[in-house]
């Protein structure tokens, strides 16, 4: 028994050695047929990244050429197997461009859209490839209604907004919790609830972005020097009404009444001043 496990291992290993040295024996002076055939059987023994080099080497003379149809695919596939999922998202986008009435585009298509989701995983990250993801989910779910794949896109896209919503939120607040040291940042603040509410009609994030705005403007108005406090209290006061009239039960109920009262304060400072 061990001498037929000591062959087994034997032959596997010399199959290993026989198969780089065919592999490094085409890559370095093989025909650009023979390097097109080995990359396609590299390809469907699932060794990606040797089939890779090989697509490479090939491309530029195949470019033009009915190959070249397969060849895109094979790259934009491999690259995704290999989880180099912001090339293959690119890789995809242009199968679909290039090859408009491929039987493959559909698939292309949602796995380009995939790809760019894969890419941006938490909503922390560079937001780049996850725009991306949206705008290629969108498009997908327009051009393919009747597509197996709708409900899985569908769901996809709302994670993504979910996502850049999130995100959209998270900087916002960092901008009222460094306004400290930069007063700018209390506008800043208003700015990005305002854009988070525009972005995201229904967010979830509604009421603690009306909250955030009545601190900012709260915050400002009361730092500022009295030449510009009575128009800051003024907004401070808007903001206020506002988040209590969309959320008269507001979680921030305590709170916003005593920055309300602290607004009223400084008012009637400036009343009796003038």
């Amino acid at each position: 028994m061990q001498k037929i496990k000591n062959f087994i291992f034997l032959l596997v290993v010399s199959m290993i050695m026989v198969s780089c040295g065919e592999y490094q024996r085409v890559l370095n002076k093989g025909t650009i047929l023979d390097q097109y055939k080995l990359a396609v059987k590299l390809y469907e023994a699932k060794d990606f990244k040797k089939a890779l080099r090989l697509f490479e080497k090939v491309t530029p003379t195949y470019r033009g050429k009915p190959q070249m149809e397969r060849i895109q695919y094979m790259v934009a596939q491999s690259n995704f197997n290999l989880k180099n999922y912001t090339l293959s998202g690119y890789y995809f986008d242009r199968f679909t461009n290039n090859y408009p009435s491929s039987s493959k585009k559909e698939e292309a298509a949602y796995l380009s859209a995939y790809s760019y989701k894969l890419s941006s995983p938490t909503y922390s990250t560079d937001p780049t490839d996850t725009y991306k993801a949206l705008g290629a989910f969108q498009q997908f779910i327009n051009e393919y209604p009747n597509s197996t794949r709708l409900a899985e896109a569908n769901k996809h896209y709302q994670e993504i907004r979910l996502q850049l919503e999130k995100k959209a939120f998270e900087i916002a607040k960092t901008y009222y919790k460094t306004a400290e040291y930069d007063f700018r940042n209390y506008k800043a603040t208003v700015v990005a609830m305002d854009n988070l509410l525009a972005d995201f009609l229904g967010t979830e994030y509604k009421e603690e972005a009306f909250y955030y705005k009545l601190k900012a403007y709260h915050d400002l108005a009361i730092k500022s020097s009295e030449r510009k406090k009575e128009g800051r209290i003024k907004d401070a006061i808007k903001a206020y009404d506002k988040l209590i009239k969309t959320f008269p039960k507001t979680k921030f109920l305590k709170e916003s009444k005593k920055m309300f009262a602290n607004l009223q304060s400084e008012q009637k400072k400036l009343v009796k001043k003038s």
